[in-house]
């Protein structure tokens, strides 16, 4: 069983019957939400609330019922991949593209579980990509912006074409290296006009758990 597999299983210990669930986006969280699909078959009761299109695509195939998060007041439990996790559980979200609803489903749950390959663990976050969800128009002048402040931006392209998230919008990866000051820099990008949401997550999650050397750590802070 590999790192990814063994993350994602050992988090679905933390789901109990009546739950509404968060259900992310990504390779590790494929993992979790299989595994949700078998328990829902023998007979867990739980309701979920999709990230991505390609979330639901994946709990729907499965069984997993499936509400809008506009019909819930909160969400017990969301369980979701990262791309970077520092030791302060700042990280780094938004490779696969689903930033803005992750960030969403986060925000409305009372407890948030990451669950990670032992590669994804770092001292400080930047050197993968900082996503940042931009609207179509203006972009161009929020591109000029993020590169004036010397943040290195590009244009997320797939086959030479604007990369689209679910909600229609372009993502802009700042190839940073290394992030010094999260804090000021979430500020700054919270601060932008035609930001419409960014990758850095901020002591969202109460719990990771990193898959390693043949098992699953669960850490808390």
């Amino acid at each position: 069983m590999n790192e990814k597999q063994l993350a994602g299983e050992k988090a679905v210990e933390f789901v109990k019957s009546g739950m509404i669930l968060g259900l992310g986006t990504g390779s590790t969280v494929y993992f979790t939400i299989v595994k949700i699909g078998e328990l829902v078959k023998n007979g867990l009761q739980i309701k979920a609330v999709s990230t991505s299109a390609a979330t639901t695509h994946l709990a729907e195939s499965l069984g997993i019922p499936l509400v809008s998060i506009n019909e819930v007041e909160s969400i017990d439990l969301t369980i979701d991949g990262a791309d970077e996790v520092d030791k302060q559980f700042n990280a780094i979200k938004g490779g696969g593209g689903a930033l803005f609803f992750e960030k969403v489903v986060a925000l409305a749950s009372k407890q948030v579980i990451w669950v990670v390959d032992s590669r994804k663990r770092v001292e400080q976050l930047g050197q993968f990509p900082l996503p940042v969800e931009v609207t179509k128009f203006g972009h161009t002048h929020v591109l000029s912006r993020l590169a004036a402040l010397g943040l290195n931006p590009a244009v997320r392209k797939v086959d030479g074409q604007p990369y689209l998230t679910d909600s229609g919008n372009y993502i802009i990866d700042l190839h940073i290296g290394k992030i010094e000051r999260p804090s000021e820099l979430n500020d700054t990008l919270n601060a932008m006009t035609g930001v419409v949401e960014h990758g850095l997550f901020l002591k969202v999650a109460q719990t990771v758990i990193v898959g390693s050397n043949g098992a699953a750590d669960v850490l808390s802070c």
